[in-house]
């Protein structure tokens, strides 16, 4: 997540005049304290941001700044080609012209082969891998598309959508999209959508965007989406650096970590809670707890007729 945020700041740096603390705070959800300290690894690296002071202030890269082959090593040009590479075959816009570009002006030509990136689950049909293409490009020419959707619950549906974002959260993407069944915004998981078509009806994008912006500041959370208060041993602590920022996580003084996160509530939900076995005690919400209990239940039902022999192990 820190990488992630490291590389999002340094783009709204580059493509913005000055940025302040608070800005990049409130964008992030961290505290000021951890953009100083994001700031100062970008300086090290050899970024060149400046900080001003007063009205107007916050940090800014300087203007003179510019990629120049000759500033960097044959592998870090390798690193930077393959980077942009992986950005194309997960059709990042614009990023073939990058490479492009790049690739010119480092006389360097990549192995094309080296990685592919498929967000179909296994056992997906064929046409699985180019859903979440055809969604964005839609987003991009504002088309109204018709899905076939299947909720939590199993209850198919069609709906005609206006699809405004794509979001990849964890490990799943998520589409925005205005729904005419529903008469409102709605946030559906890519795994879930069976089919997706053109309907050759086109929408407003700036009136869809300001509804995205309302969507957004609505002081309550989207109805899918649960408080989660989870309790974690020690045993648990690697993967819960890896997976959240530090100031996510209390450390309790007990030998426990307390993390608290906002999650839409599914199936790989209760799976990534289940991932953690007996190293994660989830002490909110009531109903989601007691939806994990049961789910332990029923697994140690799978093997209460297993008979263990000890003494064939001897």
């Amino acid at each position: 997540m820190k990488l992630n945020r490291l590389l999002e700041i340094t783009n709204m740096l580059l493509t913005r005049k000055t940025v302040t603390a608070a800005e990049l705070a409130e964008r992030f959800d961290v505290s000021t304290r951890t953009i100083y300290r994001d700031i100062d690894v970008l300086s090290s690296s050899g970024i060149p941001i400046y900080a001003t002071q007063g009205a107007g202030g916050g940090f800014s890269i300087l203007e003179e700044y510019t990629l120049h082959r000759t500033a960097l090593t044959e592998d870090e040009k390798k690193n930077v080609l393959y980077a942009l590479q992986a950005m194309q075959i997960a059709r990042y816009p614009d990023s073939g012209n990058a490479l492009g570009k790049l690739r010119a002006l480092f006389h360097h030509e990549p192995v094309a082969d080296w990685i592919t990136v498929d967000h179909s689950p296994w056992g997906s049909p064929p046409d699985a891998r180019h859903r979440l293409t055809d969604i964005k490009e839609a987003i991009l020419n504002n088309q109204i598309l018709e899905i076939e959707y299947l909720d939590a619950g199993n209850r198919r549906s069609t709906r005609q959508i206006k699809p405004l974002q794509l979001t990849l959260k964890s490990t799943a993407w998520y589409l925005l999209a205005y729904c005419n069944l529903r008469a409102g915004n709605r946030t559906f998981r890519i795994s879930r959508i069976k089919s997706v078509k053109t309907t050759g009806e086109y929408f407003d994008r700036a009136q869809a965007l300001k509804d995205v912006e309302a969507y957004h500041n609505k002081p309550e959370l989207p109805p899918q989406v649960i408080h989660l208060v989870l309790r974690f041993s020690e045993r648990a602590l690697s993967r819960l650096y890896d997976d959240y920022d530090e100031e996510w996580i209390t450390d309790n003084g007990d030998g426990t970590y307390t993390v608290e996160l906002y999650y839409p509530e599914d199936d790989w939900l209760y799976g990534y809670i289940l991932s953690f076995g007996p190293w994660v005690k989830v002490l909110a919400p009531l109903h989601f707890q007691e939806i994990i209990y049961e789910k332990c239940r029923e697994t140690v039902k799978l093997y209460s007729e297993y008979d263990i022999q000890v003494s064939s192990y001897e």
